[in-house]
């Protein structure tokens, strides 16, 4: 068995995943936790400046989806056939498409903009127009699709762009 250490903030995250998967197989390993105050000084020692990292038997891989899909492989959860595994990683990839929607790390939403924001826009139209209620449960996506919405450039583009279904 691999010696694994886990490198990641004292924070569930983008390695909780991780951490499920080495509960539910039963593997062993060192869950290395990192205080924001000690950031700094350990970022530029991470391959790319980001966690989480996984070493293995000392070889480091990161991205936290790299990981968890080579601890899905080695501990039977990744799918029984090629086409099982690419389902698995499409609907993993999809659940990660729509958590990046999600404003994490701007703490004044009011000056966020991105082309995650314009992407939640156009995805969320489309969706919204085949089930209005979609997302009432969120009244700050709904916020969020508003305020991409107000931009000039955008209401503009709105304005005059085709009339379609969807």
């Amino acid at each position: 068995m691999p010696n694994y250490k886990l490198t990641y903030f004292n924070l569930r995250g983008r390695a909780e995943i991780c951490r499920y998967l080495f509960a539910y197989a039963g593997i062993k390993y060192e869950d290395h936790r990192l205080e924001g105050a000690d950031w700094p000084k350990i970022k530029p020692t991470i391959p790319f400046g980001k966690v989480p990292i996984l070493e293995v038997d000392g070889v480091i891989i990161h991205q936290s989806l790299a990981i968890a899909r080579y601890l899905a492989r080695e501990s039977g959860l990744a799918g029984q056939t090629p086409v099982e595994q690419a389902l698995a990683d499409a609907i993993v990839d999809t659940i990660d498409d729509f958590m990046m929607l999600f404003p994490w790390a701007e703490k004044n939403q009011d000056v966020k903009v991105t082309w995650a924001d314009f992407y939640w826009d156009v995805c969320s139209t489309t969706l919204l127009s085949y089930k209005a209620d979609l997302a009432d449960k969120y009244p700050r996506l709904l916020a969020l699709r508003d305020r991409v919405e107000a931009l000039p450039a955008i209401a503009a583009w709105i304005q005059k762009r085709p009339k379609t279904a969807i």
